[in-house]
């Protein structure tokens, strides 16, 4: 099963539950296949991975864990904001690799030869969708990752801070002062970067 980006299809029904009822939504939810759910969503998840995590081999790692835990979980999943379930998994799946690494203090991961071949569109077709500037990214991936992840889903994903308490599980007061703090990083780090650039070109 692949679950590279590129694969999005809008025009197809979406297999996010309507907005009906509570009774009558439970009631008539079915829950969608892997493939439903992969078209529908992949290219949304493969771009938060991305610009969470700054490198193309994360992206998709983090892109297919996501779908995989969705799909296990499909079944006990209560209809609701599917999209903000999704960023939910991305996050905390983004989140809980930067601890392990930190703790495992790692320099460098090797290659992995199991992981499943990517279908569809190269990263070089969707390059604009996924891409931020080169300097915001490399300044952004020096950020904490929690901090970097509340940026990243209110300045680029264009959430409200309620959703990314929410997404993040932190309070309302958590998530403005990571918000704030991180903006103010990623100031210093893209002053310096111009800083450096302008004594380069001189």
């Amino acid at each position: 099963m692949s679950v590279a980006p590129g694969t999005d299809r809008s025009h197809e029904k979406s297999v996010t539950p309507s907005t009906v009822s509570p009774g009558a939504e439970e009631a008539a939810w079915t829950p969608p296949s892997w493939d439903e759910v992969v078209r529908q969503h992949a290219d949304r998840v493969y771009r938060l991975a991305y610009r969470l995590s700054g490198n193309q081999h994360d992206a998709e790692d983090l892109t297919q864990e996501t779908f995989i835990r969705v799909f296990r979980s499909l079944a006990s999943y209560k209809p609701g904001t599917f999209e903000g379930w999704l960023h939910r998994i991305t996050t905390n799946l983004f989140l809980d690799m930067a601890r392990r690494r930190s703790r495992l203090r790692m320099e460098g991961l090797p290659e992995d030869t199991d992981r499943l071949p990517g279908g569809g569109p190269t990263p070089e077709q969707v390059f604009h969708d996924t891409h931020l500037d080169p300097d915001l990214q490399a300044a952004l991936d020096q950020l904490p990752p929690e901090f970097r992840a509340a940026i990243v889903l209110c300045d680029v994903e264009g959430l409200s801070y309620e959703e990314i308490g929410t997404t993040l599980g932190v309070k309302l007061g958590t998530v403005r002062s990571r918000i704030h703090r991180g903006r103010q990083m990623l100031k210093s780090t893209l002053e310096a970067r111009r800083e450096q650039a302008g004594r380069i070109d001189g």
